[in-house]
């Protein structure tokens, strides 16, 4: 379920619309500090979801693995397949990572991650961090394309481990406090 040539421009272009609607929107192309760089480890500073990477670049690679699985069904167990090419899949996946990015960076959103969860300073993603985190969703879609089901299902457990050991958050407690707060987790994150 690779992309094709015309599948992957229409992916770049995608990401290309994102960028436009993202700066027409207001959010600031790179970090308001100044500086550009590839990681920023600290959850708690101005620089987390401004530069290239950051812990929750770990959520998108498997909201990658996660699109593969759902695309990979889809074209299986539905008429999708008879009417499209798999190989169409994943400039789905980076629509709807894009359409993700644009909810995101809402003030609906981000006023609802200030007031429910850690990121009490949150104020969106830079647009470099938006398209990475695009491109960290693509990175997961393709080494899904390339991995057994068991072994996607694997690094995505060990992702969400990980960036719980490592920062008491990960994609399952972002959704969760998301959706559905609980004062219990949001304390213990805060405890860091």
């Amino acid at each position: 379920m690779l992309p094709h040539r015309p599948a992957a421009w229409l992916a770049l272009c995608l990401g290309l619309a994102l960028l436009l609607v993202e700066l027409a929107m207001g959010r600031p192309g790179i970090c308001p500090c100044g500086v550009v760089r590839f990681w920023a480890g600290d959850v708690q500073s101005d620089q987390n979801s401004q530069q290239v990477a950051d812990w929750y670049s770990f959520s998108h690679v498997i909201h990658g693995l996660i699109f593969y699985g759902i695309a990979r069904a889809l074209w299986r167990w539905t008429a999708l397949g008879r009417v499209l090419s798999p190989r169409w899949a994943l400039p789905l996946a980076v629509a709807f990572e894009g359409g993700w990015e644009l909810l995101e960076n809402s003030p609906l959103i981000i006023d609802r991650y200030r007031s429910v969860t850690i990121s009490y300073g949150y104020s969106g993603d830079s647009v470099l961090n938006s398209l990475s985190d695009v491109g960290w969703m693509a990175l997961g879609f393709i080494v899904a394309a390339r991995l057994p089901a068991r072994a996607s299902v694997a690094l995505a457990l060990v992702f969400e481990a990980f960036t719980l050991f490592m920062i008491r958050d990960n994609l399952t407690l972002n959704v969760l406090m998301l959706v559905h707060p609980i004062e219990a987790v949001r304390d213990w994150q805060s405890s860091v």
